[in-house]
C-alpha cells in the first residue's frame, strides 16, 4: 500500500510580494514626509516650545561674528535689502532668519524690518527645547 502523495508541499517562501509591499510603503513615506530645507552655514539657534517647520522661500543667516548670508550667499548689511529684494523676485514670500543666539536682537530687528518693508513674512528659526 502507498501512501505517498503526489502532490508535494514546497517549503520554500517567496519574498517577492513582501518586497513590493515594502517597497510601496517607502514610496508613500518619501512622498508624505514634509520637506524642509535646511540651512547649510552652522549657527547656533535660540531653543523655544514650540518650534513649527515653515516652509521657507528665503534663507537669512546672521553669524556669531555678525556675517550675513542670504541662502547662503555671503552679503553685508548695505546689499542686504536688494539681496533679499532679488531673492524674493519682487512677489510676496516668507524670509527665515537663522540668527545665533549670541547675536544682539538689533541685528535680528534690523533684517526682519528690511524683510517686511519687501512685504515678506518673518520668521524665526530657532531649536525645540527637550
Amino acid at each position: 500500500m502507498d501512501l505517498n502523495t503526489k502532490h508535494k508541499v514546497q517549503a520554500a517562501f517567496s519574498m517577492s510580494s513582501m518586497t513590493d509591499i515594502i517597497f510601496l510603503l517607502l514610496i508613500f513615506f518619501m512622498l508624505t514626509a514634509s520637506f524642509v530645507t535646511p540651512s547649510g552655514l552652522p549657527v547656533n539657534l535660540p531653543s523655544s516650545k514650540s518650534s513649527t517647520i515653515v516652509m521657507q522661500k528665503v534663507s537669512v543667516t546672521i553669524t556669531k561674528d555678525l556675517r550675513y548670508f542670504v541662502d547662503d550667499q555671503r552679503t553685508n548689511i548695505r546689499r542686504l535689502p536688494d539681496d533679499l529684494a532679488a531673492a524674493l523676485k519682487g512677489q510676496e514670500g516668507v524670509v527665515v532668519l537663522h540668527v545665533d543666539k549670541s547675536v544682539p536682537t538689533e541685528h535680528l530687528i534690523n533684517v526682519a524690518s528690511i524683510a517686511t518693508s519687501l512685504k515678506a513674512r518673518v520668521s524665526v528659526a530657532t531649536q525645540p527645547m527637550e
